[in-house]
């Protein structure tokens, strides 16, 4: 699949499959790197190392610094894949430096399947 780089580079790793857009101020423990907002689907789940696959961002645009601080601390993800991309989450990935991609159909990737962005490219290794 192609999509529109909002922040290019390379990462690969397990996706975490959110139906729901998520808020990085408020919606993310940023100690743990956790989904902490407990009305999400992925509540509990952890950030680190995964490709974040979600339909857009959602809340504050303090979630582009919640972003940042994810990234410096290794507890965020590994790479954005998203429907459509806002500008809060657009600015977090490129001041965290972490790559992302929107105008995805998302609706192809499943939790747990093995996704490698490279730039505006995201393969899908299905683990289905």
């Amino acid at each position: 699949m192609n999509g529109r780089i909002i922040y290019g580079g390379r990462a690969e790793g397990r996706a975490l499959v959110s139906p729901a857009p998520i808020s990085f101020f408020g919606g993310v423990d940023l100690e743990r790197g956790v989904i902490s907002d407990p009305d999400h689907p992925l509540y509990g789940q952890a950030l680190a190392g995964r490709v974040l696959v979600f339909p857009t961002g959602t809340g504050s645009t303090v979630g582009s610094f919640a972003l940042l601080r994810l990234a410096r601390q290794h507890n965020g993800p590994a790479a954005l894949v998203m429907g459509e991309c806002d500008t809060t989450v657009a600015v977090g990935a490129i001041i965290g430096e972490i790559p992302c991609v929107d105008q995805v159909d998302i609706g192809a990737i499943a939790d747990g399947d093995r996704v490698a962005v490279r730039d505006g490219e995201v393969q899908v290794e299905s683990q289905r």
